[in-house]
Parts: C-alpha cells; sequence; structure tokens
C-alpha cells in the first residue's frame, strides 16, 4: 500500500536508524489505520525463546504453594517472562500429562514441585533432549543431577522435636508423609537425630506415615494413640495433617494442647486465628523458595548455549526453616 518493502516496513516499525523519520511516521500511521498488531509467537519463534515459564504444583489451593506462585510471578514479570500455571493435585499420571503439555507449548523452563504418587521421574529427565531446564522447589524429587531448591527439614525437625523435650516430653510421636517425598525421610532423619542427640531411645514405632489425606492423617493419628507407650506430643507432616488430627482427637474427647500437644510445619497464616493452634509451626518460606526457585531458573535460561553452561554445576539452594511459637496466649510454654 506504501510501495515500499516488507523489509522496509519491518524495520520502521522497530524503529531503525537506516529508515528516514518520514517514511517512519507513514508506516506506523498506516499500521494504526489497520489496526496492525504484530505476531508475537512469530517473533518468539523467530528468537527461539517464547519467554514463558511453566510452573507445575500439586495444589494451588495450599497457601505455601499460592505464596511460592506470587513470588513466581513477581520475578519472572521483572524479567519480562509470562507464568503457565498448571496443578498436578497430586497425582502422578497427570503431572506426567503436564509435562508434556508444557513441552508442547514450548515452554521456555519449567518450575516444578512433585506431586506426592511420584515415584519415577523419567518425565522429567526426558526435558534435557529439548533443552528445556527445570528448576525444583519444595518438593524435591531423589534424583541426581538437579537444580533444587527446598527448605532444610532435617535442622527444622530437630529444633521442633527439641522444643517439645525442652517441655518435659518423652513419648513424642510424628505423623510423616509418604515414603516417596524426599521431605518425609527429612523429617525422619531429624527426628532421629534430635532423640540421640538428647541420648534418648529411638523407637520406630512412634514414626507413622500418611498420604496427607485427610482419612491417611486420621488413620495415622489413631495408630500413635494405640502405640503401647502413651504419646503426649506429636509433629505432624504439615498444618494440614496437623487439621485433620486434632478436628478428630477433639472428636475423642482429647484436650489439645493439654492432654497431647502438637508442633507442626507450614506456618500457615490462619493459625494465628485459630483457638488450639499447634504450640509451634516450622516456617519454610515459600516466597523466598518460589523467588530463589525462578532467579535460578532464569539465570539458566541467560547461560543457555554460552561455554560456561557445559561445565556440570548444579544449583542445589537450601533454605533454613525456623520454628515459630504460636501466637495464641494459652498455647505459650
Amino acid at each position: 500500500m506504501l510501495h515500499v518493502s516488507v523489509s522496509t516496513v519491518s524495520r520502521a516499525l522497530h524503529d531503525h536508524p537506516s529508515i528516514g523519520v518520514a517514511t517512519s511516521l507513514k508506516v506506523k500511521q498506516l499500521a494504526k489505520e489497520l489496526n496492525y498488531q504484530r505476531n508475537q509467537t512469530a517473533v518468539y519463534f523467530q528468537q527461539g525463546k517464547t519467554y514463558t515459564l511453566g510452573v507445575i504444583l500439586p495444589e494451588l489451593s495450599e497457601a505455601f504453594f499460592s505464596s511460592a506462585v506470587s513470588a513466581i510471578e513477581d520475578t519472572a514479570y521483572k524479567r519480562n517472562y509470562t507464568v503457565l500455571l498448571a496443578q498436578s493435585h497430586d497425582d502422578a499420571q497427570k503431572e506426567k500429562q503436564l509435562v508434556e503439555k508444557m513441552k508442547s507449548h514450548r515452554v521456555d523452563g519449567l518450575l516444578v514441585s512433585v506431586a506426592k504418587t511420584t515415584s519415577s521421574f523419567e518425565h522429567f529427565s526426558s526435558l534435557s533432549q529439548y533443552n528445556i531446564p527445570v528448576v525444583f522447589f519444595d518438593r524435591i524429587p531423589p534424583m541426581d543431577g538437579i537444580h533444587s531448591v527446598a527448605c532444610n527439614m532435617i535442622t527444622g525437625t530437630i529444633e521442633a522435636v527439641t522444643y517439645l523435650l525442652k517441655k518435659g516430653h518423652r513419648a513424642i510421636g510424628i505423623i510423616n508423609g509418604p515414603d516417596t517425598l524426599l521431605a518425609s525421610a527429612e523429617r525422619r532423619e531429624g527426628y532421629i537425630k534430635a532423640m540421640l542427640k538428647n541420648r534418648l531411645k529411638f523407637d520406630p514405632s512412634l514414626i507413622v506415615s500418611c498420604d496427607l489425606t485427610k482419612t491417611g492423617a486420621i488413620a495415622a493419628f489413631n495408630e500413635l494413640l494405640a502405640s503401647k507407650r502413651k504419646v503426649t506430643a506429636i509433629v505432624t507432616f504439615n498444618d494440614y495433617v496437623w487439621l485433620h488430627a486434632q478436628k478428630h482427637a477433639s472428636e475423642l474427647g482429647i484436650k489439645i494442647n493439654q492432654d497431647l500437644e502438637f508442633v507442626s510445619y507450614a506456618n500457615l497464616p490462619m493459625m494465628e486465628y485459630m483457638d488450639d493452634a499447634p504450640l509451634a509451626s516450622v516456617e519454610q518460606f515459600p516466597y523466598q523458595q518460589g523467588r530463589k526457585a525462578t532467579e535460578i531458573l532464569l539465570d539458566l535460561l541467560c547461560a543457555k548455549g554460552e561455554q560456561h553452561q557445559r561445565r556440570q554445576a548444579f544449583y542445589n539452594v537450601t533454605v533454613e526453616s525456623q520454628l515459630m511459637e504460636s501466637h495464641n496466649p494459652q498455647n505459650k510454654p
């Protein structure tokens, strides 16, 4: 329409210095009249990038993950990246399908917190063939050679158990998570270290696993109550497991934080408003985890193709947990 070449139009729209002011104004005016918008997908295809990060996590409804996603989005948007979010709902098969969808949508990189039922991880390993870097956060798979950000659950558990020991408890139970989760193994290790550090015999019957569902949490709680040793305190895998356990305990007539005391993990904001909150909860800093995981992924994307990326160096960042006592005055020791 303007009797100029396609390359001239392209340069004018991008303010290339080789195009005169008069031609540039004519091109931009006509583009405005025609309601022209450049095809961003085509631009990304030409650049070999989509500026999109994929995120796969178990449940967005959980306060921990919603906080982590806020950090991911805040960090990504500062670098002009868009976030594509998906939930596995703790289903290993769906997680595999989501990885395929992320791959087909040509995400530049992936942030993942694995599902509790995931026991094989080939769907993540295969992404290296497509040059899609992956950074795991919070729920880390037991794989070698991965980039990860996670809270130190060993030291967090040592602190939690030691806190209960100082309050005079000796028969301390723990409702742990599924054996497939690395975090479950870390909690177990921390529990054992805390008992041995205080010269107490480790009783394996006081560690009970559950699938993190309401039914599983209640079954694990009942198993601890049926133990030969009279449990006086329980450490629960997270605040949601605690909610199921304490409700069931109340229904059995057990007085929370009197007959039986609890310490948990996650330090959910709602705990501040509950009458029978755990004595303390291990803060896992989800926002910091999400931010750091995103920073690592963006650094990996920037390093693509650069020689130093050929080094077999992996980012494994540990965020130190912190035991937070309940704000409820009646729960103070």
